[in-house]
């Protein structure tokens, strides 16, 4: 089994002749320059990321949901019971949620990986990665052991090559795990130099009184554990969570195999954070889906460099909004390799 460092050393910089090929194409296609907008941008950038021009189309296609909980639910952060990430990742395995049906509309495989869900689902017809059962509160001490951490990083490295070693052309990530907005928020704060007020949002919708306690949560624990963004690897033993630490791998891993990752909301903004922080060219393979509500997304977005594909106001979560925003993926590509040149269309422009 290959190591963190074995995988990280098989990430290269998207490749700048495959763009500069990509972007003299754009300028000859049967449109006027520019007028696809940022979908030309986004052509470009998978050509980068495949090394050639035009890239091959970034099909087929699977979202990896990975599930885990959080010690800090015990501080009364979301009114949603810890059990139900566990049911929720019934529910995946039953192809009874969001994230199955839109899959399903675009053609997605779903995957479901149990990273660090607190209950016993070991009789599910899914991936079991365990690495522990939910991390600690990591508001009274940290979330995570270094080790625990590694193993949560290998476990996205790991699923991210069996992934592509099986045939998939682009990694979607999604996520499961009650209360982990909480995390997320200190780790885009962590990552971004912004405060615990800039990044906290409602997750699945809370009153102004779990909000203000919420924020208070991340701040204190922001204050407890002072950890510079520049340690990744202590960011996450602080903070948490163990999807959060599985999707890094999982953007490092789609990184490592050269593939488009297309990310879904604030977890997968924060996990990529987290991945550019251990390998700043993995973002070079980065897709954002979507815009989520959650007010740290847009920090994470643009620390990241990112344009969202799509902005519907949405917050569930599970990979939806990278689903969603796949088909516009695949149609930037579409027009890259497939629309006619003015030459060869006989056009005098």
């Amino acid at each position: 089994m290959a190591t963190i460092e074995e995988y990280l050393a098989r990430i290269r910089p998207a490749d700048v002749e495959a763009m500069a090929a990509a972007g003299r194409r754009q300028q000859v296609l049967t449109k006027p320059a520019g007028s696809l907008g940022a979908l030309e941008d986004l052509s470009v950038r998978v050509a980068g990321m495949a090394r050639t021009c035009p890239p091959p189309l970034p099909e087929p296609a699977v979202v990896a949901v990975f599930a885990g909980d959080h010690g800090v639910h015990a501080q009364g952060v979301t009114p949603w019971p810890q059990e139900v990430t566990g049911a929720m990742v019934a529910n995946f395995a039953a192809g009874g949620a969001a994230v199955n049906a839109f899959a399903a509309s675009n053609g997605i495989d779903v995957r479901v990986v149990d990273v660090g869900v607190a209950a016993d689902v070991s009789g599910l017809d899914i991936v079991h990665r365990k690495v522990r059962p939910g991390t600690r509160d990591m508001r009274r001490e940290e979330a995570l052991t270094t080790d625990e951490v590694e193993a949560a990083l290998l476990v996205g490295l790991e699923v991210a090559d069996e992934l592509v070693a099986a045939g998939y052309r682009c990694l979607l990530t999604g996520d499961m795990g009650i209360a982990n907005t909480t995390p997320s928020a200190a780790l885009v704060a962590t990552f971004t130099g912004t405060t615990a007020d800039d990044v906290t949002g409602r997750g699945t919708g809370i009153s102004d009184a779990t909000l203000a306690h919420k924020t208070e949560t991340v701040r204190e624990s922001l204050m407890l554990h002072d950890v510079p963004g520049s340690d990744p690897v202590g960011v996450l033993a602080a903070y948490g969570g163990l999807e959060h630490a599985a999707l890094a791998g999982f953007v490092l891993g789609g990184a490592a195999n050269g593939v488009p990752v297309l990310l879904d909301g604030v977890i997968a903004g924060a996990a990529a954070l987290v991945a550019q922080a251990i390998s700043p060219a993995a973002v070079d393979y980065c897709v954002a889906g979507h815009r989520s509500v959650e007010p740290g997304h847009e920090i994470a977005l643009k620390t990241l460099g990112l344009q969202p594909l799509v902005d519907l106001d949405l917050r569930l979560g599970e990979g939806t909004g990278a689903v969603l925003a796949y088909p516009i993926l695949c149609c930037a590509v579409r027009a890259l390799r497939e629309m006619a040149t003015f030459e060869s269309a006989g056009i005098d422009a």
